[in-house]
């Protein structure tokens, strides 16, 4: 695989990121493999941002995933967003997921991570000897598409998740229990469902590979030029190849990706800044502004100036 210039001119994507798909194209694992931790019910960790294991990627296991530092922008099955410290998911067994973090040039986020796994078969075992577990089985089927938590819900579930990371024996019990309880209970309004229902990837090592390499560009490039045949070439394809291809491991094409992110971007500095919105529009990567406030309708609902206006009330 390579994506240099035959025509010996200068490389058309950039160098860093042709080195990354270099290096995650020869990855072999069609999964993240979770290993066991036979000291405790469900497995409790925190990684670095960058890290090994923070990539595109699914496993059997839920996942309930807590960002402590930094901004970004994640995607959960055809769902994109932005994050900031005390963002908490629930994502469901074998929906893929990914958390970038915004980053200097050589920036490391210390513990930016906490993650709670566990087998859904834990969850069945336990209910079996403790009937009170059953309240939890609809959260798990609901976490199906990945749910985002808000509010004081997200809060107190942020609380629990550093609380168990700190703790052992029947304490650390008392906060999963507590964990679990929060998140059960937790009304709609505090609930953001993330993927469509219908989302189904067909993923294995090398589509996942593929996905990781392309989000990396994208993510990095989405404000400025993000074009599919850099992107194809990225990853050793033609472009036709790469949008079947793409559509195929993601459930969505390429420029809905790129649309969808975007967005996100564009609802980030309508929230947080008070930029004016012809601004924000060119910023985020949209060329003209009938075309963002279009977008951005279709897909909030409401305008730029309406979405504003009732996030800052």
């Amino acid at each position: 695989m390579s994506a240099a210039d035959p025509s010996g001119g200068a490389d058309p994507v950039d160098s860093a990121a042709a080195r990354l798909a270099e290096r995650l194209l020869g990855m072999h694992a069609n999964r993240e493999v979770i290993p066991e931790d036979p000291n405790h019910s469900v497995r409790w960790h925190e990684h670095d941002y960058p890290s090994p294991v923070a990539r595109w990627n699914y496993h059997p296991e839920y996942e309930l995933h807590l960002i402590r530092k930094g901004t970004g922008k994640f995607i959960v099955g055809d769902h994109i967003g932005t994050f900031e410290a005390g963002h908490v998911v629930l994502v469901g067994s074998g929906l893929p997921h990914d958390w970038v973090s915004d980053l200097e040039p050589g920036e490391v986020l210390q513990g930016r991570d906490a993650l709670i796994q566990f087998d859904g078969k834990w969850v069945e075992q336990a209910a079996s000897i403790i009937p009170e577990m059953a309240e939890v089985k609809p959260l798990l089927e609901q976490s199906s598409r990945g749910i985002e938590f808000l509010g004081r819900t997200a809060r107190t579930a942020a609380a629990s998740i550093d609380a168990m990371g700190a703790s052992t024996g029947l304490e650390r019990l008392h906060h999963l229990f507590e964990l679990l309880g929060t998140l059960a209970r937790a009304p709609q309004e505090e609930r953001r469902y993330l993927a469509d229902e219908w989302f189904r990837p067909q993923l294995d090592g090398q589509a996942a590979a593929v996905v990781d390499i392309v989000l990396e560009y994208v993510f990095s490039n989405h404000a400025g030029s993000v074009k599919m045949s850099e992107a194809a070439a990225l990853v050793g394809m033609s472009e036709p190849t790469f949008s079947k291809y793409f559509k195929r491991a993601t459930g969505q094409n390429f420029s809905d990706l790129v649309r969808k992110l975007r967005l996100a971007h564009a609802r980030r500095l309508l929230e947080h800044s008070d930029k004016a919105i012809s601004d924000i529009c060119y910023e985020v990567g949209f060329s003209n502004l009938s075309n963002f406030n279009r977008h951005f309708l279709n897909d909030a609902g409401v305008t730029p100036r309406h979405y504003r206006q009732r996030v800052q009330l």
